[in-house]
């Protein structure tokens, strides 16, 4: 039986699988950056949120390809974010360095967290009206990689946590602010 010529083929089930897999390894990659650092493995940490950078500049882009963009998709996407770029992030920086300011330690890595929180938000209100040159506040993936570059730069050249634990705090409440902000970047 032939196909009429102004239908639209099927799509097999399985290809709509191709892009939540790449967002479920980021996924997994914020969630182990989290056990990394709870073991200790800070340069591991940062470099799994790296790593969950690049899935999920992935994800869309095979979605996207694909065409099997989906609201379901947009939505566990955001929700990988929330733990690769903002819970993750700050749960590795406040482990590594900010355990020893007390109060001070774990409000800045909350401003971080509760910042991508608020940005992600904003972005899928704001997804059919803003405009598409620009993002208003800082990107996510882009406040994580400042935190887990810092981290990870300090743990190549043998930087304790604690020594610099006044420099990770500037940096975690300024990636928290600059992502609520209303900069473009």
């Amino acid at each position: 039986m032939s196909e009429e010529p102004n239908s639209v083929p099927k799509r097999r089930r399985g290809i709509y699988l191709l892009p939540n897999l790449f967002t479920t390894a980021a996924l997994f990659a914020g969630f182990y950056a989290v056990t990394a650092a709870l073991n200790q493995h800070f340069q591991t940490a940062a470099i799994a949120i790296f790593v969950a950078m690049i899935l999920d500049g992935l994800d869309g882009r095979v979605a996207r390809l694909t065409n099997t963009q989906s609201a379901f998709g947009a939505e566990y996407d955001s929700m990988a974010d929330m733990l690769s770029f903002g819970a993750a992030p700050a749960l590795v920086v406040y482990i590594w360095s900010l355990t020893t300011l007390g109060k001070a330690g774990w409000v800045a890595a909350f401003v971080h967290c509760a910042g991508a929180a608020l940005r992600l938000a904003r972005f899928n209100t704001q997804i059919g009206t803003a405009d598409k040159r620009f993002f208003q506040g800082l990107p996510s993936p882009s406040a994580a990689a400042i935190l887990a570059g810092f981290v990870w730069l300090c743990s190549e050249y043998n930087v304790a946590g604690p020594e610099v634990s006044y420099i990770v705090v500037c940096l975690a409440v300024s990636t928290g602010l600059l992502m609520v902000s209303n900069f473009r970047y």
